[in-house]
């Protein structure tokens, strides 16, 4: 699979169009058409950037065994088993944290 084939899997299987990848990223939906249209993998920053708004690492884009989506109650599961790790005062600080969200 491609650079730009994996970028379009991973948008499409979020419901997502080039547009809203774009906004995601925060990149022009020029710069998503033209990598599109010309078939060219874009700049390491670009892909930083959608990998970003995919909540993946460069590493985990690149890896051959990519989940490329996880269900909510699995997000979920692994949220609460690292909250259970925490002490109060960090519970509060992430909570402080996920309210400027």
């Amino acid at each position: 699979m491609t650079i730009l084939e994996k970028i379009d899997a991973l948008r499409r299987e979020r419901g997502w169009s080039v547009n809203n990848l774009a906004m995601e990223a925060m990149i022009t939906q020029s710069t998503l058409n033209n990598l599109y249209t010309r078939k060219t993998d874009p700049k390491i920053s670009t892909l930083t950037a959608i990998c970003n708004a995919f909540g993946i690492t460069l590493a985990e884009f690149f890896a051959e065994e990519l989940p490329l989506t996880e269900s909510h109650e699995a997000v979920d599961k692994k949220i609460a088993k690292k909250l259970k790790g925490l002490s109060l005062k960090q519970k509060t600080a992430l909570l402080a944290f996920l309210q400027t969200l």
